[in-house]
Formats: C-alpha cells, sequence, structure tokens
C-alpha cells in the first residue's frame, strides 16, 4: 500500500512541473511529507511507474517525467529544451517504426526504445529570433 502512495506522489509532482526531475530531486521533495523516505523506495517506484509508461525516464538527463500523451503502444519522441528545460512527448510511430524497423534488420533486437532529442521548443527559439 505504501509504495501506490509513493507512486500517487511522485505522479502528483511529475504532472504539475514541465521540467524532469531527478530521483534525488523527488526523494527531497517528498522528505518533507515523509522524512524517513529512503532512495531505494524512490526508485522501486520510478521503476513501477516507468514500467506502466506512467512516466519515461530522460535517459541523457538520468531524470524522469510524466507521460503526458496517456497510453501507448509505441514508445514516442521526447524533445528537451536547452534553455529552459521543458519536456515534451509526441507520438511519431511512422518515425520510430523505421528506426525500429531499420535495427532489427541488423539483427538487434530492441528491448527499450528511447528517442529523445535535444534542442529549442517553440518558445525559446522564438526569443533567440528577436534577440
Amino acid at each position: 500500500m505504501r509504495s501506490e502512495v509513493i507512486q500517487k506522489k511522485i505522479l502528483r509532482r511529475l504532472t504539475n512541473q514541465r521540467a524532469p526531475a531527478t530521483a534525488y530531486q523527488l526523494l527531497d521533495a517528498l522528505r518533507v511529507e515523509m522524512p524517513k523516505l529512503a532512495p531505494p523506495t524512490i526508485y522501486r517506484a520510478l521503476a513501477a511507474l516507468t514500467k506502466t509508461q506512467r512516466v519515461h525516464r530522460i535517459e541523457s538527463l538520468n531524470a524522469y517525467v510524466a507521460c503526458r500523451c496517456g497510453r501507448h503502444h509505441t514508445p514516442g519522441v521526447i524533445t528537451i529544451c536547452g534553455d529552459c528545460g521543458t519536456v515534451e512527448e509526441a507520438l511519431a510511430p511512422a518515425i520510430v517504426e523505421r528506426v525500429l524497423s531499420s535495427a532489427k534488420q541488423t539483427g538487434f533486437h530492441p528491448q527499450h526504445p528511447v528517442i529523445e532529442l535535444h534542442g529549442l521548443c517553440a518558445h525559446c527559439a522564438a526569443e533567440e529570433r528577436s534577440a
């Protein structure tokens, strides 16, 4: 039961912010309510949330974001703004399927596909152009 409570708290916190959070940032935030919370508990909760695709791990940042597009059967493309830190998720099944198909043609068997794009969000790109 306690793990479900922790998962709900993590999911609520990630849903209410646009930028990703590391496990230790989540731990620090939740320790206000649960002082005895330990790192392994956070990592178990994040693993469960990731497995059910309610949370995505941003591999390049070693951080997590809430899934914003609902449940899906193919991985999305995660865009990460280098200026403001905003993370968005876009469903691009054709692109993802082409990447997976290409990998499989070489005999590779993808188990955890993640596509991340680093750059500037529309807002930050517009600000940069106007500067």
